[in-house]
């Protein structure tokens, strides 16, 4: 096996040097004065920067200059970077879904910047903006091509604003260099500028994508080149202070709390390319709330990071390890979150913490973290360190190297902890394979795992690869985690499995008719327990169709093979009834069906049905979401599930349903209110979370925040709390 992943390794390595650089270019202009962001692009120095248009179709063909023409121009002073665009339409009938910052990207007519200041085809800092002047920025990770590359939680400081006519809409967009990353000196930077028509059904792009790929794959940039090298970034101090003023009673314990919180976090600039970020006392009670799910596999669900101390160069950090999240050393949200002695997952308030990361140089990427949680005697729960480096070197055109350590070390001894519990440690190496053009990608690593009277084995490994062309996708999958491997920081899904896997899709591209592409595709996935002979654990054989059509409608269809082994005891239902027995093995066959309507329509919906065999009963599953627009105002949406597990006696049966509408409110570009229900039977809760936001100030907000949640078994209520939350971004 270790040859055979040498081979593929050094086979890839060759192979990721292959492809072609996108050639567009546009030219920067410098000024010496400075320019009012007001969406009318008045100024005359605005006619003598170079245009640039003739956008090439990305939907619902690649193979034709856009219908749609898009025109923008670069300007430049010392300190800010301006972007003055002109997008023509067919009608005044601009679709957008709110007032809010960072809106979805698919569901908003909008003109989208990325700039590649480091010319690596890795990261990117992404700018959007909508013909109503709303602003989205993003931290683009992983070369824009994989399904977490695009984070939007990053926030910066920067202008746009917009005007809108019957044929046309005009957005100026005024980025200060402080806001950026980039080398002193810079001549050159890698641009990528594209557009959602969606009122047209027209997606295009300055640079040229394939359909195949992803409009936001920044291995298709052309060049950004400035008159004048760049100097430097004079980044600020960045302070983020808050205040929390919370109220809660906990209705089950008959506990009524009072508190008030103050902390903050702090941004210093390291030269041009290293960000320094500080925490102390962090409030992350978070003013949003995770949406909660019916969960009916053998496995805990992960989560995205919402918390803005964990944000900016974020891929460093959690980039490492499998490709499909199933075996990943670092997950940020397993700091603050704590098992208490009797197994419940608590919040484990954090002391504080320090962030490093950002480029050393061009090749060069640097990160380090340090973060330290409190000790909660009364729950068993131990002050620990928890601590992260890595270092990642650009390799080729678009791919890198990186290493890392992990360590979690308890702050002091405890009689309460173990000694096979006092550390874990994890050391690695990570490969990841970008050929320059996106056909070939791939991840190639090796983890090992350190307890305390624990030396042997450990290891965590795979070796995964995609080829990507027009008509076709293939990815073949190996990866590996032994029994013995762990790592407290991260999400690790199972041990003791070796995964195989191939998938191969074809796709097809109608010139004509309502469907922009279609195919079919299959899948063979096996897992092998090595520590048991490599029993057969699990398998999926799996037969698919998709269909986009080019009102941007989606119609997908699989039927599947399923085997799992269960090495321990299970419940499907979890309602604590009779579990299915372990060292027992349970094939069965199932199908999927799920449909996406028009997002252009004021209202439009999403709709799914699973079912058939489910181990040795039956199961059916449907869900919808109904989404209304009234735009652009408000979105009111609801999201329907209901779930059916059917077992033959003495095994539970179950009836499930979520519930989850919710009302989004924009009065204005700062002034929102959303409120949403969730209702879930499953985990015996109906939850309200209502919140009034305020943004005062550019990344500043006041916030009201009401939270109930009751009991539905007995109807009570179960869990209240008011918060009252100030944060102010201070630049000094």
């Amino acid at each position: 096996m270790i040859k055979t992943i040498g081979f593929l390794a050094f086979f890839l390595f060759a192979i990721s040097v292959w492809g072609q650089n996108a050639t567009r270019n546009i030219t920067a202009k410098y000024i010496t004065g400075s320019i009012q962001v007001d969406g009318v692009m008045k100024e005359p120095i605005w006619q003598t920067a170079t245009p640039s248009d003739n956008f090439w179709e990305f939907f619902p063909t690649d193979s034709i200059r856009a219908k749609n023409k898009t025109e923008f121009r670069i300007l430049y002073n010392d300190h800010t970077l301006y972007v003055g665009i002109r997008a023509e339409v067919q009608g005044n009938h601009y679709v957008v879904s709110s007032l809010r910052r960072d809106f979805g990207g698919a569901t908003n007519d909008n003109i989208t910047l990325m700039f590649d200041t480091f010319r690596d085809g890795t990261n990117a800092f992404m700018f959007g903006v909508t013909p109503y002047g709303v602003k989205r920025d993003v931290f683009v990770s992983g070369g824009g091509s994989g399904e977490n590359s695009l984070n939007t939680a990053w926030d910066v400081k920067w202008q746009a604003e917009s005007k809108m006519y019957d044929d046309h809409f005009v957005i100026e967009v005024a980025i200060p260099f402080s806001s950026l990353k980039f080398r002193e000196g810079d001549t050159s930077w890698r641009l990528q500028c594209y557009r959602w028509d969606i009122q047209t059904n027209e997606q295009s792009a300055w640079g040229r994508v394939p359909q195949s790929q992803l409009l936001s794959s920044l291995a298709f940039s052309g060049n950004l080149n400035f008159e004048k090298p760049l100097g430097k970034s004079h980044t600020p101090i960045a302070v983020i202070p808050y205040v929390n003023a919370q109220a809660d009673k906990d209705y089950d314990s008959g506990d009524a709390n009072s508190k008030l919180k103050i902390g903050g976090d702090a941004k210093f600039a390291i030269g041009n390319s290293m960000n320094l970020d500080v925490t102390v006392n962090p409030d992350f009670s978070n003013v949003e709330v995770d949406d909660i799910f019916t969960n009916l596999t053998r496995f805990e669900v992960l989560l995205p990071e919402k918390r803005q101390f964990f944000i900016d160069n974020n891929d460093l950090f959690g980039s490492y390890g499998d490709v499909y999240n199933q075996a990943n050393p670092f997950f940020s949200r397993r700091i603050g979150l704590a098992r208490d002695k009797n197994g419940n997952l608590i919040e484990n308030r954090i002391l504080g913490g320090v962030r490093l990361s950002g480029k050393l140089n061009e090749d060069w990427r640097l990160g380090f973290l340090n973060i330290q949680t409190a000790e909660d005697v009364k729950n068993a729960i131990p002050s620990n360190n928890n601590m992260m480096f890595t270092l990642q070197k650009k390799m080729f055109s678009r791919s890198s190297l990186g290493v890392f350590l992990i360590n979690r070390q308890t702050f002091k001894d405890y009689d309460f902890v173990p000694d096979s519990q006092k550390y874990n440690r994890v050391i690695g190496v990570d490969y990841n394979l970008a050929s320059a053009d996106n056909e070939w990608t791939g991840k190639f690593y090796l983890h090992k795992s350190f307890q305390p009277n624990d030396t042997k084995g450990n290891f965590s490994a795979q070796a995964t690869t995609t080829y990507l062309k027009r008509n076709l996708r293939w990815i073949i999958d190996m990866m590996y985690v032994g029994e013995d491997f762990h790592s407290d920081l991260g999400y690790i899904q199972r041990t003791g499995i070796f995964r195989w896997g191939n998938n191969l899709k074809l796709m097809f591209y109608p010139k004509n008719g309502s469907v922009s592409q279609h195919g079919p595709g299959g899948e063979i996935l096996h897992y092998w327990k090595p520590n048991m002979d490599f029993r057969q654990s699990d398998h999926r054989y799996q037969l698919y169709y998709e269909v986009n059509f080019t009102n941007q409608a989606v119609l997908d269809a699989n039927i599947s093979n399923h085997y799992a082994y269960l090495p321990f005891d299970f419940d499907p239902t979890r309602s604590g009834g009779v579990p299915l027995p372990k060292d027992h093995g349970y094939t069965y066959n199932q199908y999927e069906v799920s449909y996406r309507s028009n997002p252009a329509k004021l209202f439009s919906f999403s709709a799914e049905s699973s079912g058939g065999q489910f181990f040795n009963g039956q199961s059916f599953m449907a869900s919808t979401d109904l989404i209304y627009r009234i735009q652009p105002w408000a979105v009111l949406s609801l999201n329907m599930r209901y779930d059916a597990i059917r077992l033959p006696a003495p095994y539970s049966d179950a009836d499930y349903w979520l519930l989850t509408p919710k009302v989004d409110i924009s009065f204005s570009k700062s002034v929102f209110w959303a409120t949403l229900i969730q209702y879930s039977n499953q985990r015996d809760n109906l939850g309200i979370n209502s919140r009034l936001q305020w943004r005062f100030a550019p990344l500043s907000d006041l916030y009201i925040v009401y939270n109930d949640n009751y009991f539905l078994d007995n109807f009570g209520p179960r869990f209240r709390s008011i918060n009252l939350k100030l944060t102010y971004w201070l630049n000094i």
